[in-house]
């Protein structure tokens, strides 16, 4: 998959090495999109992954209260914890608790979603109505760019070779400024967008004194609605403005038609998603659907965790090359095992196979595990991530003498049925008992958003999530 991949402590080491490899290297922050590329060969010529994960000062979100930074680390889940964010860029967290599942989202960084550079990408139509920038890095210096001047078309971005994404800027809502981004998909959970639409309206009283509306999967960028924008100045939203503004929008771009859907029928919902987004900003009703205290599937510190590393380290292509890591609270040291993922590597050579295959796609659930602490999809993650990291699986949920209660719970309420998706409905199960030992259903739902089970419905499943919860506070009674 890859010949050379280089576990880095700090950013220095990392430019050195895309200024050494350049075509040939790419970054993993997330891996979530790289790895996916990878396997279906669609990165030719790439020799060399620069792993930045265990630099921990690249993960924050700050603000100097006229602008907010994020990290090249930032994870879309972590934006959705953000007190910051919910407050002062509410339709950028609403895009990232639209990306993926739980388990993606705590892997998957905003900086990675940026660079795909997919019209589809939730996070970029917000980032773009929020006039964000970004600041891209390189052993010759910094340089910072607007969207308009980032994007250059399909997948393609101003980035060069030898230049890492180092922070993404972006001005905070106003105090008169209100936003929101939805999102159509063909699914509720794990969907690429059909539509989706950002739109902030700035306010003097009753009256629109500026609109930014941003589109995104209907052209080859996101792109801007200036003529509906333009309307919408000076006006106040009633219904026949609003169904005019939603109109000037959908006469805008010339969508594409794909797989997901026919030009014409995007055309359609970019005027019900436009109408539907301003319904709502004048309703002030924009987060009436902001989860409570959602499901990270995190773990009780509530807070992704890094293994760091004392030292930099290179794995190689080769059979002699070591990876040194914990599975289970077992040390393990694995040899030829540097170019796989972390699924492969856990049942190839370490020999848990409780972590299933089902899609490599990170799209099933059924591989997941805990990274660090964290759930993840280990289909998603390179096996070299593994080195001085701690991984836990299903293997290691019971204690020598008892079931772990959300084993014991499916057990009791039939939620086992072919086994094959089960292990990771446990994982997710387990952590989400961690984080919320009495959780609410739209909990139980939102941590089995990234599990699917191909058997039948999910009632036994969720049973099976409630009565854990009983069972672990029973336990906790009986061994305080």
């Amino acid at each position: 998959m890859w010949k050379n991949y280089f576990s880095v402590t700090n950013l220095g080491e990392a430019l050195d090495l895309l200024a050494q490899h350049r075509e040939s290297a790419r970054v993993v922050a997330g891996a979530t999109d790289i790895l996916i590329e990878i396997e279906r060969h669609q990165r030719p010529g790439l020799e060399t992954l620069i792993d930045i994960t265990r630099l921990s000062d690249l993960d924050t979100i700050s603000s100097d209260g006229q602008t907010i930074q994020l990290g090249p680390l930032v994870t879309h889940n972590q934006v959705v914890a953000s007190d910051l964010m919910v407050e002062r860029a509410l339709p950028l967290a609403q895009a990232c608790w639209e990306v993926g599942a739980p388990q993606i989202r705590n892997r998957a960084t905003v900086a990675g979603n940026l660079i795909t550079a997919s019209p589809a990408n939730d996070t970029i139509t917000p980032l773009w109505a929020l006039d964000g920038t970004v600041t891209l890095s390189s052993t010759n210096g910094q340089r910072t760019l607007n969207f308009a001047e980032f994007y250059k078309g399909v997948r393609k971005t101003a980035m060069q070779p030898d230049e890492l994404l180092t922070a993404i800027q972006f001005k905070p809502l106003a105090e008169n400024e209100r936003g929101v981004f939805l999102k159509l998909g063909l699914r509720r959970a794990q969907a690429i967008s059909v539509v989706n639409i950002a739109v902030i309206l700035g306010f003097e009283g009753d009256t629109i004194t500026h609109a930014r509306i941003t589109l995104g999967s209907v052209a080859p960028t996101i792109i801007r609605v200036p003529d509906a924008e333009t309307y919408l100045q000076g006006q106040t939203l009633n219904d026949a403005t609003i169904a005019e503004a939603a109109k000037l929008a959908g006469a805008t771009p010339r969508p594409i038609t794909d797989v997901r859907a026919p030009a014409a029928y995007r055309t359609e919902m970019v005027k019900v998603l436009t109408a539907r987004a301003l319904r709502l900003l004048r309703d002030k009703q924009e987060r009436a659907n902001w989860p409570a205290n959602p499901a990270m599937l995190w773990g009780a510190k509530r807070t992704p965790n890094h293994a760091l590393l004392p030292a930099a380290v290179r794995h190689e292509d080769d059979a002699s090359d070591t990876i040194v890591t914990t599975v289970n609270g077992e040390k393990y040291t694995v040899t030829g095992a540097s170019n796989k993922t972390l699924l492969r590597f856990l049942r190839d050579d370490v020999h848990l196979t409780g972590t299933k295959e089902g899609c490599a796609e990170g799209e099933c659930g059924a591989c997941t595990v805990y990274l660090d602490g964290v759930a993840v999809m280990a289909c998603m993650i390179p096996a070299p991530r593994a080195h001085g990291a701690e991984i836990s699986t299903v293997e290691g949920l019971a204690d020598a003498s008892t079931l772990h209660p959300i084993q014991e719970a499916f057990m009791q309420t039939g939620g086992v049925q072919c086994g094959f998706c089960t292990p990771g409905f446990l994982m997710s199960g387990a952590k989400l008992l961690e984080e919320h030992p009495h959780p609410t259903r739209d909990q139980v739902a939102q941590s089995i958003s990234g599990n699917l089970c191909r058997c039948t419905g999910y009632y036994k499943i969720i049973d099976a999530f409630e009565l854990a919860s009983e069972l672990a506070q029973q336990k906790e009674q009986v061994n305080p």
